[in-house]
Formats: structure tokens, sequence, C-alpha cells
């Protein structure tokens, strides 16, 4: 690979940490990716699924839109690791969404079922429901190790099925 010259390396950096915190990405998620010197680094070595599943989200277009879709796809394969765990709400707005990615529900139709959950948006939702059940899964002695474990291995499987990181906008 060839050599970056460090003042190149530097303004990519620096436009990499302003397009985060213009998106309004959390403090902790802004101080954690310093570390790397791309947004695909960090991409490639988060652990935080919901970080992100969040990035995802922010950049994704508008409900309805294939892009949108992806993502929320994307959210449901992550839940549904946590399945077994899941409250009956969830699970509904889980099986709900797919059906609308299926084309056999409306978008009204996930928006009811994420009400039901307490959540305006299927991929919000989902992703809660995930938090939920990774909370639910352990003894409270437990709960950050699982739940950390959980978000790694969430995090693995969206490297799979999206390796490059989203374009910051």
């Amino acid at each position: 690979m060839a050599s970056v010259p460090p003042h190149e390396l530097e303004e990519d950096v620096v436009r990499f940490y302003e397009r985060l915190e213009k998106l309004n990405a959390c403090a902790d998620a802004v101080e954690w990716a310093r570390e790397y010197p791309s947004l695909q680094a960090a991409w490639d070595a988060c652990e935080r699924a919901d970080w992100m599943m969040w990035l995802l989200g922010r950049l994704s277009g508008p409900p309805g839109s294939p892009s949108r879709k992806r993502v929320v796809a994307l959210a449901c394969k992550c839940a549904r690791t946590a399945w077994k765990w899941m409250p009956t709400a969830a699970r509904e707005c889980i099986r709900t969404t797919e059906a609308y990615l299926r084309g056999e529900a409306r978008l009204d139709d996930v928006r009811e079922a994420a009400y039901a959950y307490a959540y305006a948006d299927a991929a919000y939702a989902a992703a809660a429901a995930a938090y939920d059940a990774a909370y639910a899964a352990d003894a409270a002695d437990a709960y950050d190790a699982a739940y950390d474990s959980a978000l790694r291995k969430m995090a693995d499987m969206m490297r799979r099925e999206r390796p490059s990181a989203p374009r910051l906008r």
C-alpha cells in the first residue's frame, strides 16, 4: 500500500470527525473513532453493532427507499440473534417488518407494530428489541459481558453483510 503523506492523512481525519460530529454521533463513538485514520478502519475494528447500525440508519434514505430497506433488513437480522429472549410485541414487530420487506405488508403496518412496541421506526424497533433481549439473556451480574459479546457478534455479522463503511455525506 502506498504511503499517505501525514498532512493528507490529518486532513482526512479532520473531515472524518467533523462529519461524524455533524451527524450528531455520540461523544463516546467519536472519541473511540479518533484512534483510527479513516471511517473504513474504524468500521473494520468496531465491536459496537449499535454504533454501526446508528450510522447506517442515519445515512440511509427515507422510509421505503431501497437503501433504508437494506438497513432495516440488517437490523431485523441482528435482532433475530436474540429471538428466544424477545417479548411477543418485539417478535411481532420483526415479523411485520420482514413481511414489509418481502412486499407482504405496508409501511403503515410496520409503524403500527413499532408503536405497539413503543418505537416509531422499524429499524430502531428492531435494534431496541435486540438490546432488550441481550439484557434478558443473562443474569444482572453478567449483563455487561453478555451485552458486549452480543454487540461484537452482531458487528461481525454486519461486516459480513456490509464490508465497506458507509459514505459520510
